[in-house]
Order: C-alpha cells, then sequence, then structure tokens
C-alpha cells in the first residue's frame, strides 16, 4: 500500500513539475524567437497565462462533432505524455516505473499524444481538422522511422559491448554508448544526433513540420475547433511532450552526469545531476525546435515524407552499418 501511495504521490509530483517546466520552456522559446526576430516578445511566463485563460472560457463542441471522443482526446493526451515521463530517468534520480518498461515501450507511448490530435481532428467533425489529422497520421509514419533507427541502433551497440539490459531506460543513461564505441561507431553517433535533432522538431508538429495545423493554410488544421479547456488540455500535453523528447534524446546521446566529475555524492549528486539535466533539455529543446522554427519555412508533406524516410531513414541504414562494423572492428562480434 505504501508503495502505490509513493508512487501516485510521485506522479502527481512530477507532473506538476513537467507542466511547469514544460511551459516555462515555451515561453523561452517564444522569447528566443523574438529576440532573433528583432521583437521585444512576450514575457516568459506568457505561456501560463495563455492556459489559465482557456481554462476559464467555455468549451465549443461542434455540432457535426462526436462529443465525447471530442472531449476525451485532449485528456488522453496530457495522461500519455505524462507517462512517458514515469518511464524516464532524470540525472540520478531512477525512474518511478523504470523497472516496469524499456525504451521500446516510451516509444510507442510518444505516438499515443499525436494518436491522440488525429482520433481528436477526425472526431470534430470539420475539413480542415481532417486534412490536418490526415496529415498527422503521415508525418507519424515518417518520423518514427530515424527514431526506431537511432533506438536500436545504441540498444544493439550497447548489448554488443556486453551491457546488461541495454533497452533499460536506466541503463542508457548510466551507460553512455560514446564510451564503448571505436572511430566508426562515433560517426554513427555523430549522425544519429543529428537524426535526432531532425526527430524533435517533428516529434512536436513544430515549423517546419507544423504542415498538421498550417494556421495560413487550414486555420489550424487540426485544432480549429478546439477551444477552452479542451485547447487548454493540448497546450499541457503538448508543454509535457516537449520535456518528454527532449529528455528521451539526451538519454540516449547526451546521458552524463556532472557528479562523478565533481567528486559529489548522496543528494547533493541528485541535485546537482537534475540540475545539469534540466539545462541540458533547455538546451536541446532550443537548438532543435526554437533555433530550427525560426530558421526555416513550413515543409509541405511530400518534403516531410523525403526528408525522413529517404534522408533521415538512408542516415539511419548507415549509422546501424557503422555501429555493425565498429563492433566487427573492435572483436566484440
Amino acid at each position: 500500500m505504501n508503495i502505490i501511495l509513493a508512487a501516485v504521490g510521485g506522479t502527481i509530483v512530477l507532473a506538476i513539475l513537467a507542466i511547469v517546466f514544460g511551459l516555462i520552456l515555451s515561453g523561452v522559446d517564444r522569447r528566443i524567437v523574438a529576440r532573433m526576430q528583432a521583437r521585444i516578445g512576450p514575457p516568459l511566463l506568457q505561456p501560463f497565462t495563455d492556459v489559465r485563460k482557456l481554462f476559464a472560457k467555455q468549451n465549443i463542441v461542434p455540432a457535426n462533432a462526436i462529443p465525447w471522443l471530442f472531449n476525451a482526446m485532449p485528456i488522453i493526451a496530457l495522461a500519455s505524455a505524462i507517462a512517458i515521463l514515469m518511464y524516464l530517468p532524470f540525472g540520478s534520480f531512477a525512474p518511478i516505473l523504470g523497472e516496469l518498461g524499456d525504451v521500446i515501450l516510451v516509444l510507442y507511448l510518444l505516438i499515443i499524444p499525436s494518436l491522440a490530435l488525429v482520433i481528436g481532428g477526425f472526431a470534430s467533425g470539420s475539413p480542415y481538422a481532417t486534412v490536418g489529422a490526415q496529415r498527422e497520421m503521415v508525418s507519424m509514419i515518417a518520423y518514427e522511422l530515424p527514431l526506431a533507427a537511432a533506438v536500436i541502433a545504441i540498444a544493439w551497440r550497447l548489448m554488443a559491448a556486453g551491457v546488461a539490459d541495454p533497452f533499460s531506460m536506466l541503463t542508457l543513461m548510466q551507460t553512455s554508448a560514446w564510451d564503448v564505441v571505436g572511430p566508426l561507431g562515433i560517426v554513427a553517433l555523430l549522425l544519429l544526433l543529428v537524426m535526432l535533432a531532425w526527430v524533435t522538431p517533428g516529434e512536436l508538429s513544430k515549423i517546419p513540420f507544423d504542415s498538421p495545423e498550417a494556421e495560413t493554410e487550414l486555420a489550424g488544421g487540426i485544432l480549429v475547433e478546439y477551444s477552452g479547456k479542451n485547447l487548454g488540455l493540448f497546450t499541457l500535453s503538448q508543454a509535457v511532450k516537449t520535456v518528454a523528447m527532449a529528455a528521451f534524446g539526451i538519454i540516449l546521446l547526451l546521458p552524463w552526469n556532472l557528479s562523478p566529475f565533481l567528486g559529489l555524492t548522496g543528494a547533493a549528486a541528485g541535485v546537482v545531476d537534475l540540475i545539469f539535466f534540466v539545462l541540458k533539455v533547455i538546451f536541446v529543446a532550443v537548438v532543435s525546435v526554437t533555433v530550427v522554427r525560426t530558421m526555416m519555412a513550413r515543409f509541405r508533406i511530400t518534403q516531410v515524407m523525403g526528408l525522413y524516410w529517404l534522408v533521415l531513414g538512408g542516415l539511419g541504414a548507415v549509422a546501424i552499418i557503422l555501429m555493425m562494423a565498429d563492433a566487427y572492428l573492435l572483436g566484440v562480434i
């Protein structure tokens, strides 16, 4: 009973912290974009004000919508985004449900918020949302290929090096792939780093991969009929998923903690590693989302497919081959 209460309490605390941090990341994103465009930009805490206003407004359900499905999808999107965090380690802190899932489960959970968007778009009955939902489905099919290739390449290389339980999120955080590879493996990891930098904005439907919303084409697309609390819940799920996706990329390719270099142990090590992890999340979010969306225009959906399947999918295949060659040259296979 105590274990269940501790898990529930930890989940609630984690959800609150993730929502707050995700909204702060959104504020940082908007401020940096404004500065890069020679504007002043909104206050850092503007996302909190926006969400508060949304929750104070009325939910409007379209006449052609399927009401229960339309209203359920924002809740599912937020709940699934929070569920991802329960399987991720943060710095030296083990995940709440770390022993009950691995990196494959996290890959599946990352799909659910986007899938909730798709179902909500179809359930709204709007032609704009339907087109946006179709584009979101195509994008999901596209970016899952390079993401899966990155996970397989890293986990396989750790397994070849004799690391136990290479698909465990805690193992990935504690054992860096950079420490077990040779020169060819380093090249492969650099390719995977580039791939994840491009997959991240696609997972989050940010420019240049925001064709499912496309305000100038589809008037908001997949979210065009959402308002009030429902839109607020989708906004919160997007903020939490931003944290989750950035953290996932860090665990795969930038997992180092700071405490071993400083010789710290105990509570001090946990605090330092957590702060360092948060800084890495901010860095990854700014580099892979903020800078990219400021510098580029929206891709057409055909360009999205071409980039993810042909270019990044090809890079993923090359990275896997390089990992295998690296393991062979080092004599581990």
